[in-house]
């Protein structure tokens, strides 16, 4: 039975070394034998349907066409639209967080990624703010990304094993995945 996924690639469309049209990522992920392809923006975003299996049996795969294709590889975190849902359910940073492109929401590829986050959730951040849910992190940047101390400390510590995405991109992504 298929279910609907959400791939988010990283560092695609950032500088001119990875730069990839998104009807060329379509285009890889029909390839792929997944359906219902569509991306948002310009910046790896990709909803798609695939097979009922954990969203990690996707990634390599993936990340070995980009590589195959494309000739640079980019990092793939995929969820369900389920966990999508869910992400967008534990935010708690809703009131605090005015400015949807602010609020950035960091997921990461495994649970012990979350783990590496808790002593940051102890510190003061302000005027920023952090709270961790299941699957993601949710950073409240109030001078945006660029200045934000705790957005560089979440980047530092997890690496290439979070990507990050604004609220109002993770809301769109929310109602593409519905369609």
């Amino acid at each position: 039975m298929p279910a609907t996924h959400i791939a988010f690639l990283r560092g695609i469309n950032v500088g001119t070394a990875k730069r990839l049209p998104m009807a060329d990522l379509r285009e890889l992920f029909a390839s792929l034998g997944f359906t219902g392809v569509a991306t948002m923006l310009n910046s790896g975003n990709v909803v798609f349907t695939g097979r009922r299996e954990k969203p990690a049996r996707f990634e390599a795969g993936i990340e070995e066409a980009i590589v195959a294709r494309f000739g640079f590889s980019s990092r793939v975190t995929v969820i369900t639209a389920d966990e999508l849902a869910a992400i967008v359910k534990e935010n708690s940073l809703g009131d605090a967080a005015t400015d949807p492109a602010r609020l950035l929401v960091a997921v990461w590829k495994t649970a012990a990624d979350r783990a590496k986050l808790t002593p940051l959730a102890e510190r003061d951040w302000r005027p920023g703010l952090l709270a961790l849910g299941t699957r993601a992190a949710y950073l409240w940047c109030p001078d945006g990304m660029l200045e934000s101390a705790l957005a560089a400390e979440v980047s530092r510590i997890l690496g290439d094993a979070v990507t990050m995405r604004n609220w109002a991109t993770v809301l769109k992504l929310q109602a593409l995945a519905a369609r």
